[in-house]
């Protein structure tokens, strides 16, 4: 069972460090030295690729649970 809960509690905590940094960290580009090369800070996660990924999921998990339940109630 603690197993299990830390394998949760890690992912979670990854995600959040993730949309942490990509909420906090990524700003408006910045330029160094004399040569004004431009240094931009991307995101670490394509978070519109999560998010339709995450429909998916949740699209199949519905449909699984429908079916689930027509067989049990008939």
């Amino acid at each position: 069972m603690r197993v299990l809960f830390g394998m949760i509690l890690g992912a979670f905590l990854t995600v959040g460090v993730a949309f942490f940094y990509d909420t906090w960290a990524t700003g408006p580009a910045v330029t160094t030295g004399s040569n004004s090369s431009v240094v931009v800070q991307r995101p670490m996660v394509n978070w519109d690729v999560i998010g339709e990924n995450w429909r998916i999921v949740r699209l199949r998990v519905h449909d699984a649970w429908t079916t689930l339940s027509h067989k049990m109630a008939g």
